[in-house]
């Protein structure tokens, strides 16, 4: 049964490098139904018929169980379409055109409430606890303590090795658990002499790797007025000299793009990887590579005292919108589904390979199962408690903006920039664009 299972999780998983990481669909709207005035039906706009339109799905299904008159229509609709037909319907100041529930990147989320607040809905009076789930992820669609969103997906970071390099240099996974970045730099000089092999690949602009390092302090690269906060943050100054460092010194590989990022770890020439847990689906793609890959935490940032191993890249959460006729219902069947059921993940996991945030899931017998291609790990319910653990840091509608400007200053410093004008420039460009 076991074998079953996680050969059908490993299918569901795949769809996961898509769309958890933060990606949208290229489908578009299939019509544009407003939400319902029918008292037991609701309407949803979601991006992904594998993923998150059959989670929906599934937990219409779940929730009929027991409101056998209870109907619901999902509307496939990208997430950048999501998001431009909610700035038309507030620019016109008419909600109408909306559906009963939209699904919202974590990323993009507090941009559009911050901007819009009249189109949402305040969950003050949904039956949820909200302890079950993390502290991060419930941040991602609050504003002054208010929820506005039920979470969905999990964006946890993992760092992942392959345990046949790190054993060819005399190491192991738990040689790379609860480290720091200095300690993580030393073995990868060591992995670098010793086989040839980088201990990480990233991409040289558009990486994630510094957004983790600073997040996982429980820092931002703008600060609490949502202003551009480079130059002069401490934090973000120990981030950018720790990372230089693993470029200079051939620990951590720099491509161009995201096909090169993949191409360096499942070729081989990387023995690691750190970020959003739906990385592993890119993973079991290399079938020669079963069993051989390990995950742990990621290294934490030296010298300052928040740093953690914890942070987060990609997720999203479902929003009850201004349109919706009946916000008793939509909180009804959210809060019994998404907000407190673990059968419910148990049944979208292997259907979908959606890795829950609902915290007590992590502990069921599905959760728990072993996964082949990671040596028998429980990654599952592994990711789920690693959420748990990830610091609340200093939102920004900027998110992408500021990870470019950061990189690019870190590429800068590497050709031979000196470090105080990459900074001076990343900060200028990164206020620039949160002028336009």
């Amino acid at each position: 049964m076991k074998k079953k299972v996680i050969t059908v999780l490993l299918a569901g998983a795949m769809v996961m490098s898509l769309t958890a990481c933060g990606g949208s669909s290229d489908s578009t709207s299939k019509s544009d139904s407003k939400g319902s005035g029918d008292s037991n039906k609701l309407t949803v706009w979601a991006w992904d018929q594998n993923f998150n339109i059959k989670a929906m799905n599934i937990a219409a299904e779940e929730y009929k169980k027991d409101h056998p008159d209870f109907e619901l229509e999902v509307i496939e609709t990208s997430s950048d379409d999501c998001q431009t037909k909610l700035t038309t319907a507030a620019n016109a100041g008419d909600y109408s055109t909306l559906p009963d529930i939209v699904l919202m990147q974590d990323n993009s989320y507090q941009k559009y409430l911050k901007s819009y607040p009249d189109a949402f809905t305040d969950l003050a009076d949904i039956d949820i606890n909200w302890d079950d789930f993390g502290k991060l992820k419930q941040s991602y669609s609050m504003v002054d303590d208010k929820h506005y969103g039920v979470p969905f997906d999990n964006g946890a970071v993992i760092a992942a090795y392959r345990t046949d390099i790190l054993a060819d240099a005399g190491y192991t996974v738990d040689d790379l658990t609860d480290i720091t970045w200095e300690e993580f730099e030393k073995i990868g000089k060591d992995v670098h002499d010793k086989t040839g092999k980088y201990l990480l690949t990233s991409e040289g602009t558009g990486g994630d790797v510094m957004m983790f390092m600073i997040q996982s302090c429980g820092a931002n690269y703008v600060n609490e007025d949502g202003e551009a906060y480079i130059v002069g943050n401490d934090v973000a100054e120990k981030c950018v000299d720790i990372y230089t460092e693993l470029v200079k010194n051939d620990v951590v590989k720099l491509v161009n793009n995201w096909d090169e990022y993949i191409s360096t770890i499942t070729s081989g020439e990387a023995a690691g990887v750190v970020n959003g847990n739906w990385i592993t689906a890119t993973l079991m793609t290399t079938e020669d590579q079963k069993g051989l890959w390990e995950i742990t935490t990621m290294p934490s940032v030296d010298g300052v005292d928040s740093a953690t191993h914890y942070a987060n890249n990609g997720g999203s959460s479902w929003y009850i919108t201004a349109n919706c006729q009946n916000v008793d219902l939509a909180e009804d069947f959210l809060a019994s589904t998404f907000g407190s059921s673990t059968d419910f993940y148990d049944a979208i996991l292997p259907e979908t390979g959606a890795i829950s945030c609902y915290l007590p899931a992590g502990e069921s017998e599905v959760y728990n199962e072993p996964s082949e291609f990671f040596n028998n790990q429980p990654i599952f319910s592994t990711i789920v408690e690693y959420s748990s653990h990830i610091p609340e840091f200093t939102k920004t509608p900027y998110h992408y903006e500021a990870r470019e400007c950061i990189n690019t200053a870190v590429v800068n410093i590497v050709n031979g920039t000196s470090k105080a004008d990459a900074l001076k420039e990343a900060q200028e460009t990164l206020e620039f664009k949160m002028a336009e």
